[in-house]
C-alpha cells in the first residue's frame, strides 16, 4: 500500500542513510539458462513502480498500456466496490534501461483505462504512444502478459522500477482471500521470505523467471503483525479462518486482466471478462 514507500525512508532516515537500489535488499537471482530478468519493460512512477504491457491480442499500432497498482492511482486509492475507467490522465513514466541504472525517456498517460481494488489491485493507463514508436525510439519492447493461472513453486522475479531492484523467489501459495483494512483481493500470490519486498515496490510486474510474462503485481506485506489493517493484510480461508504472517508479502494475480484486453487494448468488460465492472 503506498503508506509504505513514507514508512521505509523515515526508517532508513531515522538510520541516518539512505535507501538507495544498491542498499535495497533483494534476494541473490541465481543464473538462468536463458537471459536473465533484467530491468527491460520497467518503469518508475512518481510512488511506485510499473511497468510497461501488452496483451495477448495487442497489436504493434496500438496504444501501449502501462499497469502498476489500483492504489497508486493518483486521483487517490479507489474505495472498496468502485471501478474506474477512461478517466483522463496525463501521468508520467520514467521508462528505465535494462541495466536499471539509467533512464532511456518519460512517458505519458492520456487516460486511465481500468482502476480498481475490489477483488485484485490494478491501474491500467493508457499512453500517448504505440509499441512500435517506443521500440523504434528507445529500443524497448513491451512485456507480455500471460493468459494463465500462476502455479505455486514457480520461480518468480518481482522488478521494481521505483528502487531499481530485482526480488527473486518462488511463489509459496495463492491464499484464497486477503484481507487489508476495507479491501478484499482474491486468490492473492503469497511469495516465499526471500521476495522482502519494501514500500515504492507496490505496482511492480511478478515475472516468470522461465517465460519472462508477467503474471501478477505486487501490491503489499504484513509490517507489523497487525491482523487485517492497513498495511498489515490476514489470510483468509474459505471456512473463514483468518491467519497473520508477519512479514509475509503478497501480489494480485493478472491473468484475468489480459483475457479481458481486447481489440484496439481496451479493457473490455463483458460477460467474459471477469474483473469487477462499474
Amino acid at each position: 500500500m503506498p503508506r509504505r514507500l513514507a514508512a521505509a525512508a523515515l526508517a532508513v532516515a531515522a538510520a541516518g542513510g539512505t535507501l538507495t537500489a544498491s542498499t535495497a535488499q533483494a534476494a541473490p537471482v541465481p543464473h538462468q539458462g536463458r537471459a536473465a530478468v533484467d530491468f527491460t519493460g520497467i518503469v518508475a512512477l512518481s510512488n511506485c513502480s510499473g511497468s510497461l504491457v501488452r496483451g495477448p491480442r495487442s497489436r504493434d499500432t496500438d496504444a501501449a498500456l502501462v499497469l502498476t497498482n489500483g492504489h497508486c492511482l493518483e486521483s487517490g486509492m479507489p474505495k472498496s466496490g468502485e471501478v474506474v475507467v477512461d478517466q483522463p490522465s496525463s501521468r508520467t513514466f520514467r521508462l528505465l534501461d535494462r541495466t536499471g541504472e539509467g533512464d532511456l525517456g518519460t512517458l505519458r498517460a492520456t487516460r486511465v483505462e481500468y482502476a480498481t481494488m475490489t477483488d485484485t489491485d490494478v491501474t491500467v493507463y493508457r499512453l500517448n504512444t504505440t509499441y512500435a514508436a517506443i521500440r523504434q525510439r528507445y529500443g524497448v519492447s513491451a512485456l507480455r502478459l500471460s493468459t494463465a493461472r500462476p502455479r505455486e513453486g514457480t520461480e518468480i522475479r518481482v522488478v521494481s522500477g521505483y528502487w531499481r531492484t530485482i526480488y527473486g523467489c518462488k511463489i509459496d501459495a495463492t491464499v484464497y482471500r486477503l484481507r487489508e483494512a476495507g479491501w478484499t483481493w482474491k486468490d492473492s500470490i503469497r511469495y516465499t521470505p526471500q521476495c522482502e519486498t519494501i514500500h515504492g515496490t507496490s505496482g511492480s510486474p511478478v515475472i516468470d523467471a522461465r517465460t519472462h510474462h508477467v503474471v501478477g503485481v505486487n501490491n503489499t506485506g504484513n509490517d507489523d503483525g497487525e491482523r487485517c489493517t492497513l498495511n498489515n493484510p490476514c489470510e483468509v480461508a474459505r471456512d473463514g479462518r483468518i491467519t497473520v504472517r508477519h512479514g509475509t508479502h503478497y501480489g494480485q494475480q493478472t491473468y484475468q486482466l489480459a483475457r479481458c484486453l481486447g481489440k484496439g487494448n481496451d479493457v473490455v468488460l463483458n460477460r467474459t471478462c471477469a474483473l469487477p465492472k462499474p
